[in-house]
């Protein structure tokens, strides 16, 4: 395990010290970067995913994130890729997770299907700002869930998870909230209404 620490340093900074412990690979390895904000995430996610490295993130306390990379070694492409700070990937889409499945049919395919969703958020080019989830999607924020790491690095972006606190009370997830915070039903109408868009599964 290698350890970038560019707490308190400003982009490109980050992406530099990453870049340097990718090159400096000789075999597997993993890497973990501590970064205070969540541009520097997205911006080190973003290049390290372009590099071949298998990408996850999380926040770890106010302004405390680790974005760990899994390489199979050093970069193929030796070419120094100039370092860019990409503005905030965020939009103003607003995904709205109300099952713990996808579609209608076979609930095994559509648990599948949920968390193939999930990953493919992840992976978009402009983030979604929230995820709102509720009935029996508040399942897929709490203990268990399949998709908890993907959340995970979503919210270290700066996506806000946020999961419905009825819901959770009527399934018993209350205290197994894994990722994110509670909302309520009248703060999940108000961002609905003032979403640019809403992405439903």
């Amino acid at each position: 395990m290698i350890t970038v620490n560019a707490m308190g340093d400003n982009c490109p900074i980050p992406v530099i010290k990453t870049k340097k412990a990718m090159q400096a690979l000789t075999g597997p390895e993993t890497i973990e970067v501590l970064v205070d904000n969540e541009i520097a995430v997205q911006n080190v996610t973003k290049m390290a995913a372009a590099q071949g490295g298998e990408v996850s993130s999380e926040k770890l306390g106010e302004k405390e994130f680790k974005v760990t990379i899994k390489m199979q070694g050093a970069p193929a492409s030796a070419e120094a890729e100039e370092a860019v700070c990409t503005p905030d990937r965020k939009g103003d889409t607003i995904v709205v997770v109300s099952s713990d499945r996808m579609g209608s049919g076979n609930d095994e395919l559509g648990k599948v299907l949920i968390k193939g969703f999930i990953f493919a958020v992840t992976q978009l080019d402009t983030l979604p700002k929230k995820m709102l989830f509720y009935n029996g999607g508040a399942t897929l924020t709490a203990e268990g869930s399949d998709s908890l790491e993907d959340l995970k690095s979503l919210e270290a972006q700066g996506v806000e998870i946020l999961t419905c606190g009825t819901c959770l009370d009527y399934y018993h997830l209350k205290e197994k909230l894994a990722v994110g915070s509670v909302t309520n039903m009248y703060a999940i109408v108000e961002a609905m209404a003032e979403a640019g868009r809403i992405i439903r599964p």
